[in-house]
């Protein structure tokens, strides 16, 4: 069953027809840099690359110009459904759903909540609808696979009627990427499917970790946004939540601009004055770059020091997973993690490491142990299996 798999953000729309049952991807591509003279399309197809020129094209443009694309490569016709990544869903969704009149004004109801990608990803629901009226249209939430969170996990200790009246809570993301490199991990260390205890650490601009228990999410670090948790490329993570007042009144600005400046000028950028990708802040540390080795220290710490804690919430470790550009591609970076970790017993095996443990079913570590682990994810798979098992009619929730 072919499935065209969506991914509006606030400057992009990424898109793939992915057969459901085999994975086989037909078309993968990305419309960038979106509203702007350097506006590209670029695609690949039957193994080659292609881009083109969208001078200033917004969303409506995009996904058009996708459609054409997809009718010129003659996969329109075997279109089964069209799945959405739509990354905020709240406490509403707890898995994946058929996109309806109600859900789309759930997802509507969810923008305080998400207020940077929320609004895109309804507008490439809208637009969708509008170019595919007859085709199914289902939702897959990055918050969803994490409403097994217990309470004690989930909860805030702030005032209970601000969770009660204004759903404040923590949520997570990432929750199609978690979803899936823990059942990797399971089928490659052949774990016991119902009897397990994984860390799973998604680790690329936007970072998470997640505690899954035999499948479920019982803990991870994001929160009410994708600004909490562990440094990331440009977010600053958990930080005292009165340094938004204190700064607020250093710099003379609102609370919007401190704001701003904790999503968008923090993490790595903000550490390393440099960049927020870490191959280049790699190469720079090795030049001698201190404010470059700097930041790739605190995040190596801020990481480890979060597995540690997700392990509280699984009693024990069987397995560390690492996923995304970070987590899949800096060698050191996962080395350094692994270590600062070995008191739970990870033993990082350097050559296994050096090369992403291909060979060894992903793994970096040596026998004996909880085991770490190296897999790419693949969340647009994830949203074409959801979308075709609830085409299918299989469930009304395909979580």
């Amino acid at each position: 069953m072919n499935v065209l798999v969506l991914n509006c953000g606030s400057s992009s729309a990424k898109f793939a027809v992915i057969d459901a049952s085999t994975g086989a991807e037909a078309i993968t591509g990305i419309a960038q840099r979106l509203g702007t003279a350097h506006a590209t399309l670029d695609w690949k197809h039957d193994g080659k690359k292609h881009s083109r020129d969208l001078h200033h094209a917004d969303h409506a443009v995009a996904l058009r110009e996708m459609v054409e694309l997809l009718r010129d490569a003659r996969l329109v016709e075997g279109l089964a459904g069209v799945g959405h990544r739509v990354v905020h869903g709240g406490a509403k969704f707890s898995g994946s759903m058929p996109i309806t009149e109600e859900v789309e004004a759930k997802i509507r109801e969810c923008i305080p909540l998400g207020p940077l990608h929320n609004p895109p990803n309804l507008e490439g629901i809208t637009i969708s609808r509008e170019l595919f009226p007859h085709l199914p249209q289902v939702a897959v939430f990055d918050t969803a696979f994490h409403q097994t969170m217990p309470s004690r996990a989930y909860l805030y200790a702030v005032p209970y009627e601000w969770f009660e009246k204004h759903e404040v809570r923590r949520y997570g993301f990432h929750g199609t990427s978690h979803r899936y490199v823990s059942g990797v991990a399971v089928e490659r260390l052949h774990l016991d499917p119902a009897n397990h205890a994984l860390v799973t650490c998604h680790l690329g601009n936007g970072c998470s970790l997640a505690a899954v228990e035999n499948g479920r999410s019982m803990d991870t670090t994001m929160g009410l946004t994708p600004l909490d948790g562990v440094v990331m490329g440009t977010r600053s993570g958990s930080i005292d939540p009165s340094i938004v007042s204190h700064m607020k009144k250093a710099l003379h600005r609102s609370a919007e601009d401190v704001m701003d400046a904790l999503n968008r000028k923090s993490g790595l950028l903000g550490i390393s004055g440099l960049s927020n990708d870490m191959r280049t802040l790699q190469e720079a540390a090795d030049a001698g770059h201190e404010r470059a080795a700097l930041a790739i220290d605190k995040f190596c710490h801020s990481v480890a020091k979060a597995a540690a804690g997700m392990v509280v919430s699984l009693g024990r470790l069987d397995a560390l997973v690492f996923t995304g550009g970070i987590g899949e591609n800096a060698v050191q970076v996962r080395g350094r993690i692994v270590e600062l970790l070995g008191f739970l017993g990870l033993r990082l095996d350097p050559a296994a490491n050096a090369v992403h443990g291909r060979g060894q079913d992903g793994r970096i570590t040596l026998p004996g142990g909880p085991q770490a682990i190296v897999t790419p994810t693949n969340e647009e798979l994830m949203i074409a299996i959801d979308t075709a098992a609830i085409i299918a009619g299989g469930a009304r929730s395909a979580a």
